[in-house]
């Protein structure tokens, strides 16, 4: 669902490629874990299979797609989580999410249905007629989390969607992600919080200095079953510094 093929990118004139010869297949029905330390080159990946940034050098397709070829096809697909919240503080809720469902071209009935459907998932709906402006961080995270599932997107991308989501939303985010994913469509999941990735993740991928230095099934990639993700993560991640 989701290929990197040799990608890199570097900033400006800088020599260091914050993402070096990237390459990475992500299959249909999985929850694939997305981590690095910070600076490690997970933003800078998660923008550029979204379209946001362009690579310097190689090819990303999603749904068999080149984005660079045709990225409004291949962002059709994609419904993206950022980690930073942004939406139209001047429109209501409601006013946001149909606007959402317009420019992905949704039917009105599936789409009054599915706004409903998550908004009472996600205990929304009596703010739905209220500005954003007036929304909670949590309630701003939920209302991302439904504008990005409206259209049924092949590709979730989701970066710290946990952040400032109450237990019960939480619980119901990760269900939801289950489910999407159950349904043949492919979760790319980026977090701090590793013993979720580590519950929820059918693989997961470990990128530091731009490089993908593991990508496995966590049982994979662990010698000793007992070893948990956090603790293979260090350990990853301090070899390369080591190195480097």
């Amino acid at each position: 669902m989701i290929k990197l093929t040799n990608v890199s990118k570097s900033y400006g004139k800088s020599q260091v490629k914050a993402v070096d010869s990237l390459s990475l297949e992500i299959k249909d029905g999985e929850i694939f874990g997305f981590l690095g330390p910070n600076g490690a080159g997970k933003s800078t990946t998660i923008k550029m299979i979204t379209g946001i940034l362009s690579p310097g050098e190689g090819v990303i397709e999603v749904d068999g797609v080149n984005i660079a070829e045709n990225p409004t096809l291949a962002k059709s697909y994609i419904g993206f989580v950022p980690d930073n919240h942004e939406t139209y503080e001047t429109l209501k809720g409601i006013e946001y999410l149909n606007f959402i469902g317009t420019m992905y071209s949704v039917e009105q009935t599936a789409l009054k249905s599915r706004i409903a459907e998550y908004a009472e998932l996600f205990q929304l709906t009596d703010a739905l007629p209220n500005m954003i402006s007036s929304y909670s961080h949590g309630m701003k995270q939920k209302l991302m989390v439904i504008a990005t599932l409206i259209h049924d997107p092949k590709v979730w991308i989701l970066d710290e969607p946990l952040t400032g989501l109450d237990p019960q939303s939480a619980y119901q985010l990760k269900q939801l992600m289950r489910k999407h994913a159950d349904c043949g469509n492919t979760v790319f999941f980026s977090s701090h919080v590793i013993d979720v990735v580590e519950k929820v993740c059918d693989r997961i991928g470990i990128i530091n200095h731009g490089k993908l230095v593991a990508v496995d099934t966590l049982d994979n990639i662990r010698a000793d079953k007992n070893v948990s993700l956090e603790s293979l993560f260090l350990t990853i991640t301090s070899a390369e510094e080591t190195e480097a």
